[in-house]
């Protein structure tokens, strides 16, 4: 973490905003191990001890993309509760679901846990990058998000770790027990800090939508297609079209996060240096390519590449973040990072079964699309323009 702090402390930071970044430090790579910790576990533990079949499967993972939906609600429960307690709660939350998982092995139980689980993730997602936006400027927020998730893929391979070693010793009520232990302590943690200062702009507090965050909103919902594809298809055009092993597949988890260790703490800088929109076109015409040779491609090797590249991508989606915090009212970010939020899930309640009964069809029908997608997304992005100076907090919304 001293590592972490220091990279971004060099002439960047001010002495008050050092707290809330190791605030989010420790609060993003607990809920990074829980979420992961929780999703390597699952399917074994679905199928070994609830003896779910793929359809109370299929509808666990759909009810937990419930809450992502509900995120709007959070500028409510901040008329009530300040950001970084909520922040603090939504981690203790995120591991309180993951810890009580196996207690009671019933699909019932499942789907309960599932969603404490999954409010406490997206809430804390929500939340954080709010503070982000709010807490640092322009200069050093692409900077703090690429740390984070740098952060976020060490943490990945650490719940791995975790998880292996535990194995050995434990079954998977003791897994998930020790897992969540160690995201509520560090939700604990974080109800007892107070990271914040006086200088920030007040927000408000209620939920705003205004006609010049268009664009934000419409790239927000493309991205958010466009990861749907990416986590629900790609893996499944491996596994089942290209046949990878999970040994094969657990290689390529560790290669792609350690990739992404490596590649994301230097995307705030490359924002900075080239602009949102040269980074977010860049991603979009790499996914356009990408998807093609999803679609078409009979290399194992090179759709191998494919994904490593994709997962790369998907990392860029922060500039979309960045851009935002350029052109909006300061008072607007905490609403409108919920209401994203809110916009980013909407395709997760439809995209994977239309994608799936498509896929049935013929394979390659979801990468098409998800082709047209980027399409779209690069026209899209070429309408981002950052003012010179940041605006000004309005009087009222519009």
């Amino acid at each position: 973490m001293k590592r972490l702090l220091g990279k971004i402390d060099e002439g960047l930071l001010t002495s008050e905003q050092r707290p809330m970044l190791r605030f989010l430090i420790i609060l993003t790579a607990a809920s990074t191990i829980g979420l992961q910790g929780y999703t390597i576990l699952f399917n074994n533990f679905a199928a070994e001890m609830v003896h779910l079949d793929g359809s109370q499967v299929g509808m666990t993972q759909s009810v937990r993309e419930i809450p992502g939906l509900l995120t709007l609600l959070v500028v409510f429960v901040l008329m009530f509760m300040r950001e970084h307690k909520l922040a603090a709660l939504s981690v203790l939350l995120l591991g309180l679901g993951t810890g009580i998982t196996a207690l009671i092995p019933s699909y019932g139980w499942v789907i309960f846990t599932t969603v404490v689980m999954s409010f406490g993730f997206h809430y804390y997602e929500s939340t954080n990058q709010s503070l982000t936006l709010q807490y640092f400027s322009t200069a050093v927020s692409p900077i703090v998000f690429g740390r984070l998730r740098a952060l976020a893929a060490v943490s990945s391979v650490v719940a791995g770790i975790m998880v292996y070693c535990l194995s050995s010793v434990v079954q998977y009520r003791g897994m998930y027990l020790a897992i969540g232990a160690v995201v509520v302590i560090a939700g604990l943690w974080g109800l007892c800090q107070n990271p914040t200062h006086s200088g920030i702009v007040p927000q408000r507090k209620k939920m705003i939508l205004r006609r010049r965050y268009s664009l934000f909103y419409i790239l927000t919902l493309l991205s958010g297609a466009r990861r749907q594809i990416f986590v629900v298809f790609s893996i499944l055009l491996l596994v089942q079209v290209f046949h990878f092993t999970v040994r094969e597949m657990t290689i390529l988890f560790i290669v792609n996060n350690i990739v992404a260790y490596i590649l994301n703490s230097l995307i705030g800088k490359a924002i900075n240096r080239f602009g949102e929109r040269f980074i977010s076109s860049c991603e979009y015409a790499g996914v356009i390519v990408i998807f093609l040779v999803y679609a078409f491609s009979t290399s194992k090797y090179l759709v191998m590449f494919m994904y490593i590249l994709d997962n790369i991508l998907y990392n860029f989606e922060v500039s979309i973040r960045t851009y935002f915090q350029k052109v909006a009212d300061p008072a607007d970010i905490s609403s409108s990072m919920s209401v994203g939020f809110t916009i980013n899930h909407i395709a997760a309640v439809f995209l994977p079964a239309l994608g799936g009964y498509f896929w049935m069809l013929d394979y390659r029908i979801p990468f098409i699309g998800g082709t047209v997608l980027g399409v779209i997304s690069l026209i899209a992005a070429q309408w981002m323009r950052v003012p010179e100076k940041a605006p000004k907090a309005e009087t009222s919304a519009s």
